[in-house]
């Protein structure tokens, strides 16, 4: 039996990296696995390449968008049991040089998209009544002050707080909200940091930079029962780097 036999989950950011490495790793532990994201092509491939996968285009930072996906998943499948908030866009500049316009996407998509999945997610849970894990991806960004990272940095510690915030206001309910928090991870974000794969690795502790795949086991524990006493929580997944 999978950890996640019988459940729904909804993963953002789904066609590629971190959020199909979810998909894939949901799917074989037992879930109904819906993907989005607004790369459709990349996405359809990679809903199509894991068993009980569909695919849904969403733009996170539609309001529209996640009514309609979260009404469909429910209209569908009868429930929605857990929601990984894992779409993002990284920015880097110096506070002094962040143009307005990459301030203002960052924040729709980093932290209003993550504000929208949790408010559409849990008002399905808890009409379902059957509880549900929210999954919110931040960053080490969203635990320490990263040079050169104002935009990115604001949204992943505001991810953080609302995963606080949500989790005190939806426990009684019975719906866990925690957050993740990658350190460098080997998906195609990593590659606009622009700085040498082997530097990076050599400033890791372990010694290496993480797969997607550590992410993705991560979000199943904070997805399955084995987490079953563990919300408001930040799991940083990292190799040591910012420990």
């Amino acid at each position: 039996m999978g950890q996640l036999d019988g459940k729904v989950a909804l993963i953002t950011g789904g066609a590629r990296g971190q959020g199909a490495a979810e998909g894939e790793l949901f799917a074989a532990e037992g879930a109904t696995v819906v993907l989005a994201d607004v790369l459709d092509e990349q996405g359809e491939k990679t809903a199509g390449g894991i068993p009980s996968a569909d695919y849904r285009h969403l733009d996170v930072t539609s309001e529209q968008g996640w009514d309609e996906v979260t009404a469909e998943i429910v209209a569908r499948h009868g429930r929605l049991d857990v929601l990984v908030n894992n779409a993002g866009i990284l920015t880097a500049h110096k506070l002094v040089n962040v143009p307005f316009d990459e301030w203002s996407r960052t924040v729709a998509v980093n932290q209003t998209g993550v504000f929208l999945g949790m408010r559409a997610a849990a008002r399905a849970m808890l009409e379902a009544g059957n509880g549900g894990s929210i999954i919110n991806t931040s960053s080490v960004a969203g635990l320490v002050g990263i040079f050169g990272s104002t935009s990115y940095s604001a949204t992943k510690w505001a991810v953080r707080g609302m995963t606080k915030v949500a989790a005190k206001e939806l426990g009684p309910k019975g719906v866990r909200v925690n957050s993740i928090h990658p350190g460098y991870i080997e998906t195609d974000m990593l590659d606009d940091v622009g700085d040498d794969r082997e530097k990076m690795a050599r400033s890791v502790p372990l010694r290496r930079t993480g797969q997607p795949i550590d992410i993705a086991q991560t979000a199943l524990f904070l997805a399955s029962e084995a987490s079953s006493y563990i919300t408001g929580q930040e799991l940083v997944v990292d190799g040591g780097t910012y420990g």
